[in-house]
């Protein structure tokens, strides 16, 4: 009688897992969407040292205080942080735009000014 060699043809896949850095300037929690809020009273013009303190504290606690005052500047077109940045950047952009009054954030809408 003849035995047979059964042998498994096994390959193997080796994936490779991107660990996400939270402590990163450029991590967005899950949380954080376009819709959320900086601050509770939106600016209409009028307090606007109250409305700027509370925005700043608040990119401060988010980690995207950088954004706006020049610290995390955007990196070149072909680095691999480029599209995540791009990504915080509108988020922020949103935040400050639902942080104001209708017409005031109309008026800014359209302003891009990348540091």
């Amino acid at each position: 009688m003849a035995s047979v060699d059964q042998t498994e043809d096994t390959t193997t896949t080796t994936t490779t897992q991107k660990v996400i850095d939270t402590t990163s300037t450029i991590y967005m929690h899950p949380f954080d969407g376009p819709g959320s809020t900086l601050v509770h009273v939106l600016s209409d013009g009028t307090g606007y040292r109250s409305w700027k303190r509370n925005v700043l504290r608040s990119l401060s606690v988010k980690k995207k205080l950088g954004f706006i005052n020049g610290d995390h500047k955007r990196p070149d077109a072909t680095s691999p942080q480029f599209c995540q940045w791009e990504r915080c950047d509108d988020m922020v952009t949103s935040w400050i735009l639902n942080s104001l009054e209708k017409d005031i954030a109309n008026n800014i809408e359209y302003v891009n000014d990348y540091v």
